[in-house]
């Protein structure tokens, strides 16, 4: 039996709390909106950019920190203020572009929340027709990153493909990077001082709150440090095996409003 007060719920955002349509159902708004009425915070966990996060925050009605690019950046929603931030380290992001370009798989960058990329494709619209950003396009990514940090790099491919990539890239890389996928399309590569996991704890003690009392709730491998650093870890009913295995329980997928039956199981219980 669980006991401890929940002061923090921390949601994924793609596939938890929206599906392909983005829209943030009125059942999860209510629920939502009922457990910050009692004194609960509610936090966005994400992949996503600051720009592509914020609006849906604003329809939660959170102001304060919001963790974005898997926990590379948390931003301050209410200012945009970015409250930290940690790059991939220079050398990586090198050597993730030549290998990218040396196998002509599309790559894209981030700095100062914009995303950049050397050519407009099926694979770079993949990415903003979901996180509804425009993109800054430049003739060499390995030129424009030489001196230039970025906070994030994403490969984007076919399913399969991206398979093999993330296979590829975890031995080259080693412990210089965090490998992850948001997405069966999507392979990203980030500082190893991050994940999602680890910037719920910058969240929580921003709150004044212990990890103990807080609720997390995913739908992807990127989720895994996420809900097993939370006290309670809740993996939503469309997840793989590697993040069921990882969560106390299991609710139902984006479609059956899984974020709002972990809230009201967890919280307003």
């Amino acid at each position: 039996m669980i006991t401890t007060r929940i002061r923090l719920v921390a949601l994924d955002l793609d596939g938890t709390l929206v599906g392909s349509n983005l829209t943030i159902s009125a059942r999860v708004q209510d629920t939502i909106a009922r457990a910050r009425a009692r004194g609960t915070e509610i936090t966005i966990v994400t992949g996503r950019m600051f720009a592509a996060t914020k609006p849906f925050a604003e329809t939660l009605g959170i102001t304060g920190p919001l963790v974005c690019y898997q926990g590379a950046a948390i931003f301050e929603v209410s200012t945009g203020a970015v409250l930290r931030e940690t790059p991939v380290h220079q050398e990586v992001t090198r050597q993730v572009l030549t290998w990218a370009q040396e196998r002509n798989v599309h790559a894209q960058c981030y700095s100062g929340d914009t995303l950049y990329v050397q050519q407009i494709n099926r694979f770079s619209k993949r990415y903003t027709d979901l996180a509804k950003v425009v993109p800054v396009v430049v003739p060499s990514l390995l030129d424009a990153f030489a001196d230039t940090p970025s906070i994030k790099i994403v490969l984007v491919d076919d399913p399969g493909p991206s398979e093999e990539h993330l296979a590829a890239l975890k031995p080259l890389l080693g412990d210089r990077a965090y490998i992850t996928r948001s997405n069966v399309d999507f392979v990203e590569v980030l500082s190893p001082d991050v994940n999602k996991g680890e910037a719920l704890a910058f969240v929580a003690q921003r709150y004044g709150a212990t990890l103990a009392e807080t609720l997390a709730v995913g739908d992807a491998w990127n989720d895994v440090p996420l809900i097993t650093a939370a006290g309670i870890g809740v993996a939503m009913g469309s997840g793989p095996p590697e993040l069921f295995a990882q969560a106390d329980a299991v609710v139902g997928d984006v479609a059956h409003d899984g974020v709002a039956e972990a809230i009201e199981r967890y919280v307003l219980t």
